[in-house]
């Protein structure tokens, strides 16, 4: 009888362990990412790109990854600091611009470069195609990235109109990246380097006369309340546009459980890049619905006037080939590929 009972209960024990250690692997399993971005949350990018995003992928685990969410630099440190801040594992997930940290990632610049793009969603495609050629295991080797893409068309707003090259001369213009800042001094603007958060208070103090951002992020800056004149440019191709990458700490992947991995992966690559550039593009309509309705003067450069910018934004292009050349890098090839890529994906849509 003793033996029957030190069986059950020997029986019992086992169970609980079982239960036990069952458990732990589940609670091992489950993670929190800490996702942390430079805009407040009612911006579109983190409303209706980074928040989608990260409920797909908590459904898709069924629960088992929760991502929490930080917007507006929250959990402290700069928008140019967001990469170190990934790659160095403070948080799990960054959204943000190679551009803003000069010189780390120049192979990215091809795509800001005046007159390449088109459309995001093609010039999205192109990024991420030449991002695992050209990037992903040499300027991104220390982070594990998701989704590389760019905003919709970059429009010049402005207190004062600028309808000619001769109305930027000596205005005090921001730029987001530096060879942003390149091709304003090179059109005879002043540029004012300065990630995107402080445009608001400094068109309000004067600090800077214009910017340069698309549609889409006017609305959260309230820059149609600030300026009364917005520059657009007819033709195929754009005056600029800005890279961005949804980074995530290499460390913090590689701890995932595979199937946590197929997650990621699945919500992750060509598809997201291309989502996140067309959603972003699509918010530029509201943003110029609003300039409009508070009458602001909207001005719509032609084709053939563009093309005076183009011959004038030349030499950003001339001087960019010479200092990648001068790194070893095929700069023309880059060009060339970029160009080819972009008007490919252009072409499917």
């Amino acid at each position: 009888m003793k033996s029957v009972t030190r069986r059950i209960l020997m029986a019992g024990m086992m169970a609980a362990a079982g239960l036990f250690a069952g458990l732990q692997v589940a609670a091992a399993q489950e993670v929190t990412l800490r996702l942390h971005q430079f805009l407040p949350p009612q911006a579109n990018v983190p409303a209706h790109i980074l928040d989608p995003w990260a409920d797909r992928v908590e459904a898709a685990s069924d629960g088992r990854i929760k991502i929490e969410r930080f917007s507006a630099m929250s959990l402290g440190g700069t928008p140019p600091q967001l990469i170190d801040q990934a790659t160095d594992g403070v948080v799990d997930l960054v959204w943000a611009l190679p551009g803003y940290t000069p010189g780390r990632f120049p192979s990215t610049e091809v795509f800001e470069l005046p007159f390449m793009m088109t459309n995001a969603e093609a010039t999205s495609r192109a990024y991420w195609d030449m991002f695992e050629k050209h990037m992903k295991d040499n300027e991104f080797k220390d982070l594990h990235i998701l989704g590389t893409w760019v905003h919709g068309p970059g429009v010049i707003h402005s207190k004062s109109p600028v309808a000619s090259l001769d109305d930027l001369n000596g205005l005090k213009v921001r730029a987001p990246t530096r060879v942003i800042n390149a091709l304003l001094s090179e059109l005879g603007a002043a540029p004012v380097g300065m990630p995107v958060p402080q445009v608001t208070e400094a068109l309000s103090k004067g600090v800077i006369e214009a910017t340069v951002i698309p549609w889409e992020v006017t609305p959260a800056l309230k820059v149609a309340e600030l300026v009364g004149n917005h520059t657009t440019f007819g033709g195929d191709h754009a005056l600029y546009t800005t890279t961005f990458v949804l980074a995530m700490n290499k460390d913090s992947y590689e701890r995932l459980p595979d199937d946590l991995k197929k997650v990621i992966d699945d919500n992750s690559g060509a598809e997201l890049s291309a989502w996140a550039g067309k959603t972003m593009e699509e918010y530029d309509a509201p943003g110029l619905e609003i300039a409009q309705s508070r009458g602001n003067n909207i001005i719509e450069l032609s084709a053939d006037e563009a093309e005076a910018w183009k011959a004038a934004a030349q030499p950003v292009i001339d001087n960019w080939i010479a200092e990648m050349s001068a790194k070893g890098v095929d700069a023309q090839a880059l060009i060339d590929e970029a160009r080819s890529l972009i008007d490919k994906y252009t072409a499917m849509q």
